[in-house]
């Protein structure tokens, strides 16, 4: 899960590990999960029945009847539920440990009468920016999809739920491989969505950046680019998986369903472009937000350097004035004139205005909040975009 706060390294960089020396299909259950909920979606062309808070058992009946049912499981707390559930299904050890250890990596496995889909979902923030990403599991059947999920009410299958309640669309007259390829093709588009908030995110930090850099700037750029790692390390596998399906033959899709999966591959690419194209955005604004500092630095440098180079010709005019050497007839005859000290006073206020106005000429008074080279990578940027 990715939060507004900075997510850990193993959030973002492992996979699920064994501890070593466990036996294969050993189910690890993290202290945080949710408690486990299964809800049933029964239907047909001409009826649709939907169930809650079933028992593993209670759903066993509808595995074997011609009408498409959907099981959803979210919450992976109850060991022996899930138990219980992989023998109702018929679930190999493997294959239930992939669904329960999180999180895994997004791949597809053909198992005899099953078929096995692991994917990254992601969830847009409803308030404030941001998103959640957990596993979801498919195990794909001849009539029966059984999805796995980590967190309870948040996923983002209501739009299928709806289609499916109302019968809009052909998803009602379509097999259970049509309802896997719907569901899975809603995870990728939600994909999208968070990128479209993403790109509307590097907008303001560029103008930030440009007008106003701080040091909440890099954090910020530090924190993106972690999240689009994330993003791409739960879609670029699903890339992998959806392109298997080109090359092999998988008895329970049908050559529509991989027809239709083959487009969202072609989504899979494209948010992976995407996702490549913030990348180099970010470490542009890296070098435009070193630059705006340089920038910064730099006129408050040309400030510090004026003012010094004023005061130092009227620094020496009042040191040379100071020695007040009045024994000698190569002393300075300023010391006995009446208006000796004015005139001093004068030689200074003229040498400071001519200076201010020689500085004035060279256009160092003007103020250049951004360089030469600051403005190419900012054309640079927008070409990009």
């Amino acid at each position: 899960m990715v939060d507004d706060q900075m997510p850990s390294y193993g959030t973002l960089f492992d996979y699920h590990a064994h501890q070593p020396g466990m036996l294969p299909g050993t189910m690890e259950i993290a202290q945080d999960a949710k408690p486990t909920e299964i809800e049933l979606i029964n239907y047909n062309k001409t009826e649709c029945n939907r169930l809650t808070h079933l028992t593993p058992e209670e759903c066993a009946p509808y595995l074997e009847t011609a009408d498409i049912s959907w099981i959803d499981v979210s919450g992976l707390a109850d060991e022996k539920i899930l138990e219980r559930l992989g023998k109702v299904f018929q679930l190999d050890r493997l294959v239930l440990e992939d669904v329960v250890n999180v999180p895994q990596r997004p791949k597809i496995e053909d198992h005899p009468h099953q078929l096995l889909i692991i994917t990254q979902m992601v969830i847009p923030k409803p308030h404030k920016r941001g998103f959640w990403q957990e596993q979801v599991s498919f195990v794909l059947g001849k009539n029966y999809l059984l999805t796995v999920q980590e967190e309870p009410d948040r996923d983002s299958f209501d739009i299928i739920r709806e289609r499916i309640r109302l019968g809009k669309g052909v998803i009602r007259t379509q097999g259970i491989d049509y309802l896997a390829y719907s569901l899975w093709d809603t995870i990728i588009d939600t994909y999208f969505r968070v990128l479209e908030d993403y790109r509307e995110r590097l907008e303001e930090l560029e103008e930030e950046i440009v007008f106003n850099p701080r040091e909440s700037s890099l954090s910020t750029i530090y924190r993106l680019k972690r999240e689009l790692i994330a993003l791409r390390r739960g879609i670029w596998p699903q890339r992998e998986a959806l392109n298997s399906i080109t090359k092999g033959e998988y008895d329970l899709l049908s050559d529509e369903v991989c027809r239709h999966l083959r487009d969202c591959y072609d989504h899979t690419v494209q948010i992976i472009d995407l996702i490549e194209i913030y990348s180099e955005l970010l470490g542009e604004l890296m070098n435009v937000y070193l630059s705006s500092v340089a920038n910064k630095t730099n006129e408050v440098m040309k400030v510090l350097t004026v003012i010094s180079t004023i005061f130092i010709p009227l620094t020496f005019i009042a040191g040379v004035y100071g020695m007040n050497f009045d024994n000698s007839p190569y002393n300075m005859p300023e010391l006995h004139w009446k208006y000796g000290y004015l005139f001093s006073l004068a030689l200074m206020l003229t040498i400071a205005i001519g200076l201010i106005y020689y500085f004035w000429r060279k256009g160092w008074f003007t103020r250049q909040e951004i360089s030469k080279d600051l403005l190419k990578k900012i054309d640079k940027l927008d070409s990009d975009y």
